[in-house]
């Protein structure tokens, strides 16, 4: 039988956050998605001046100027991939659902290491240093040493966002597993018990630590090792000196937009003497404030 499109569409919207629920923690801008390719969001203009005991009138009349917020977003697409004629009589499972299941985790990943990079915040003032004992690396395609991440390390997050008056509510801090590990290490046992109490591996969260939802996964974002370190770009292997991050922010600062899902698929090709299946999938993302304020980098240091 034929594969039911709008199912299999509706089945990798609502599948394309299971196990990056990381992503759900911003802000959804997929209201403002035209044609399933671009965001325009309306941008209100500045505050009014507020004047205390005015005693000169009239007051200054003034207009105010609105702007638009306009970004296209990023198509994924899938190779397309053959499933030959033969297998759908001499296999003893439906490799079409297998193969299918493969797309969407691969549609997955690749989203998510994206939209992570966009994320992460470039000005050397949302960035913080690891301060811990050395130890040997272990980001891919590096060498040396780096001090690791510690609750301090954490807490100087906590501090500069509490400086840029960020709300309490709604801050996550996502690590890689390796400098989750290194964060449960440096934990005292009281630290671990209290941590460990918001433990919720539904919504992907491990832990809560100076008002930071901890969440994992197995790589986040990595730095050039620079004066203001610049995040690497996706599929850029990592220089020998470069150094592993964790992402902290709070929900409203970031934020994303999931546009036009498609499912492809051509059955019977007389060419390939199969059935040929593919996806498309557009998001996007973007940090919300100029200043960057609500996210911040914790970037390891070099030994």
């Amino acid at each position: 039988m034929a594969i039911q499109k709008e199912i299999w569409q509706d089945h990798i919207e609502g599948n394309l956050f299971k196990g990056n629920e990381f992503l759900l923690a911003s802000t959804d801008a997929g209201q403002y998605v035209l044609n399933g390719k671009v965001v325009h969001i309306p941008q209100a203009g500045a505050l009014p001046t507020v004047v205390k005991n005015r005693s000169s009138l009239p007051g200054t009349v003034v207009q105010r100027t609105d702007t638009d917020v306009t970004y296209a977003l990023d198509e994924y697409t899938t190779d397309p991939i053959l499933i030959p004629n033969i297998d759908n009589y001499e296999l003893s499972y439906s490799k079409r659902d297998s193969v299918i299941g493969e797309h969407e985790r691969a549609l997955k990943q690749v989203v998510a290491d994206n939209m992570l990079i966009t994320w992460g915040p470039s000005l050397l003032a949302n960035m913080v240093r690891t301060t811990g004992v050395d130890t040997a690396t272990t980001l891919d395609s590096t060498t040396g040493y780096r001090k690791k991440f510690t609750v301090i390390d954490l807490k100087a997050a906590q501090l500069m966002m509490n400086k840029q008056n960020v709300p309490m509510e709604g801050r996550y801090a996502l690590l890689s597993a390796d400098m989750f590990q290194q964060l449960t290490d440096d934990l005292s046992t009281t630290q671990y018990r209290d941590f460990s109490a918001s433990y919720d591996p539904t919504n992907g969260v491990l832990g809560r630590l100076y008002g930071f939802q901890i969440m994992m996964r197995s790589s986040v974002v990595s730095y050039t090792n620079a004066s203001t370190p610049v995040i690497n770009a996706y599929g850029a292997a990592a220089n020998a000196d470069d150094n592993d991050a964790v992402l902290c922010w709070q929900k409203n600062a970031i934020e994303r937009a999931m546009g036009a899902i498609n499912f492809f698929e051509r059955t019977g090709d007389p060419t390939y003497y199969g059935d040929v299946y593919s996806f498309a999938v557009r998001m996007g993302a973007r940090k919300r404030r100029t200043g960057q304020e609500g996210i911040v980098a914790i970037v390891q240091s070099a030994a």
